[in-house]
């Protein structure tokens, strides 16, 4: 009996030393962090990145890889990537993937601050033009301004590489040029095109990188691969830039707060517009909007406001539709913002047509409260019909609804007897005058 527990103990010490051995083993390979950067350069975007570059040092992985998806964004944003960047004590690559996936605008920037670059088949990279924070194109000064500097953070970026790739990256800042990944690679741009991340990592195997100051041989072989996703605070932030979602939170809020003043009383109206309006003002503080468009806005909910306390048989609700279409547009679609930072104009027309009717309904509604008769009180009992319990002598009593009252009959109208169906007539204090139904 001993000896079974003497082996039972040693098989159990076995497996957990083989365990600690493989943990060891686990730790000892290389590590290579991965994160998706998908979407527009904002600032969620640039929290998660400088969350995956935290990550990387903390556990002394051998690279940071960027799977980089962009169609451009924030100028501030991406300079402040690109110093995050540029202090990373791991080796920071950016691959732009998958395929057909794109490095525009800002995503330029990103690509061209990396220790290493690449590029998934048929991806494209460049056209980075300024633009305001309105989204138009910039005045002349104002715009030879911002171009100037940024023609100098890419030259920064990219001297080493030659000549040729300063001459591209100025032309991708000045003329919006963009290009292939295969023509990025001839110029020098890129340093790989890669089918897949598994892929990439094997060109990296063996390639000395300089990272502040210091030069490293990278060791990607057998790598483990761990990747790092967006949290869902930074998703939902993510999804509130987006132009459409932005808008439906605007409309929605300010319909709703609507909807609380016209019929005040509720709680969950306003609170539904309270929330919205909160998340719908942290996507207008970021995309590049014209305020000017928010007036119009602004206009159609007061058209919608007085055509209840006026109503006007549906033109104000009319010229209120047409205002808000026109506000929204001017607010998100102003001439020069970005294809990726316009909201949809069948969305707003459908939108502007859904408020419309919405507004047009609450109108009829409010209407037919005001013509219907009263339906509480005395008042309400003419006309309804009852059944007698006891008559005498023209007098007694009578069940209408679920309330005994007393009653005469009508003068001239023909015998009440017990079990009658009546219909009251006249309601006089608190006695009715009812007559045979």
């Amino acid at each position: 009996m001993k000896t079974k527990h003497i082996l039972l103990f040693l098989l159990v010490g076995l497996a957990v030393l083989q365990s600690v051995a493989i943990v060891y083993a686990q730790n000892d390979d290389p590590l290579a962090i991965v994160i998706t950067a998908e979407g527009p350069i904002v600032p969620p975007m640039l929290e998660y990145i400088q969350r995956g570059i935290e990550a990387a040092e903390q556990q002394n992985a051998e690279v940071l890889v960027i799977e980089l998806n962009t169609p451009g964004g924030s100028v501030l944003t991406t300079i402040e990537i690109i110093e995050a960047m540029g202090q990373s004590s791991v080796p920071v690559v950016v691959y732009v993937s998958p395929k057909n996936a794109q490095a525009a605008s800002a995503g330029a920037l990103i690509t061209m601050a990396a220790d290493i670059s690449a590029m998934a088949p048929r991806t494209i990279i460049g056209a980075a033009s300024p633009i305001d924070q309105s989204g138009a194109n910039l005045e002349s000064d104002a715009r030879a301004k911002l171009v100037n500097d940024l023609k100098a953070v890419a030259r920064g970026l990219v001297e080493q590489r030659g000549p040729e790739v300063v001459a591209l990256a100025e032309s991708m800042i000045e003329e919006a040029v963009a290009v292939t990944a295969t023509e990025a690679l001839e110029i020098g741009l890129i340093d790989f095109i890669a089918d897949d991340t598994e892929d990439l990592l094997e060109y990296l195997d063996g390639l000395q990188v300089d990272v502040r100051g210091e030069t490293r041989t990278l060791n990607t072989e057998d790598i483990d691969i761990r990747q790092v996703n967006m949290s869902l605070i930074e998703s939902l932030l993510l999804i509130l830039i987006d132009p459409n979602i932005s808008f439906l939170l605007l409309a929605i809020g300010v319909q709703a707060i609507y909807i609380e003043l016209s019929s005040p009383g509720g709680w969950f109206a306003g609170f539904l517009g309270a929330v919205c309006l909160t998340m719908a003002t942290y996507g207008l503080g970021v995309l590049p909007i014209n305020w000017f468009g928010l007036i119009f806005m602004a206009i159609s909910f007061v058209l919608f406001f007085l055509e209840i306390k006026t109503p006007t048989y549906g033109a104000l609700t009319a010229a209120g539709v047409a205002s808000f279409i026109v506000g929204a547009l001017v607010l998100f679609n102003s001439p020069g913002t970005p294809q990726f930072q316009r909201v949809s104009v069948p969305l707003v027309i459908s939108m502007g047509i859904f408020l419309g009717l919405l507004s047009f309904g609450i109108i009829m509604f409010a209407l037919r409260a005001q013509r219907t008769p009263v339906q509480i009180g005395v008042e309400s009992m003419h006309g309804k019909t009852g059944t007698v319990i006891t008559f005498k002598n023209d007098a007694g009593q009578v069940q209408v609804g679920s309330e005994q009252w007393s009653a005469e009959k009508s003068p001239g109208s023909e015998p009440i007897r017990k079990g009658d169906l009546i219909e009251v007539v006249e309601v006089r204090g608190l006695r009715l005058i009812v007559k045979k139904k």
